[in-house]
């Protein structure tokens, strides 16, 4: 199967479908840390004749729950949310078969802007798939189904949340738990 992870620069979702055999390639502006199949480019401009699985992790600053009361305190924001919301209805409307949308618990704004008509929204937390932390995670799922849990476990705590303020803040925060990863490739590489 022919998947494709954009915006991933870590590799982690692109790597567990490796290991099942399948042709898996990341997408970023960014360089991948880790050696293997990926492109750095802009998702617009990748050629997605082909692709049976995308998984898509679009830029959530603007959109996310977490950060609506920045729309209206800084200029540009709202422009710049409505660009990201746009950008994630359009990777959704694309004519591959089965697409998996991850976002963090978006605002009522940016979910008017991307409107109905999608199969399923699944939130998923990372202490369903062997990770003692909360991060509530939606997923937005075209042609697949939910992601069955793989190990409840205790511990809970918001460290991702909780991260100080640096310049890698954001990519840090914007990683896959490896546990999620794993489910994905072994629930969803067996369709």
């Amino acid at each position: 199967m022919l998947v494709h992870v954009w915006c991933e620069y870590s590799a982690t979702i692109r790597q567990e479908f490796a290991k099942r055999g399948h042709d898996a390639w990341s997408v970023d502006l960014l360089p991948s840390e880790v050696d293997g199949q990926h492109l750095q480019m802009d998702i617009r401009d990748v050629d997605y004749t082909g692709i049976d699985l995308l998984i898509c992790h679009i830029e959530c600053t603007n959109t996310a729950n977490s950060g609506v009361q920045w729309l209206w305190k800084q200029p540009g924001r709202i422009e710049r949310m409505i660009e990201d919301a746009l950008l994630f209805k359009w990777v959704l409307s694309l004519p591959i078969p089965r697409i998996c949308m991850e976002s963090p618990v978006m605002h009522g704004y940016a979910t008017a802007v991307i409107g109905n008509g999608y199969d399923k929204r699944q939130t998923i937390q990372p202490w369903q798939f062997g990770h003692g932390e909360t991060k509530a995670t939606w997923l937005w799922l075209k042609g697949l189904p939910e992601l069955k849990p793989t190990n409840i476990v205790n511990g809970r705590e918001q460290r991702i949340w909780k991260m100080a303020p640096s310049p890698t803040r954001g990519l840090e925060r914007s990683r896959t738990f490896r546990g999620v990863a794993e489910a994905m490739a072994s629930q969803w590489g067996r369709l």
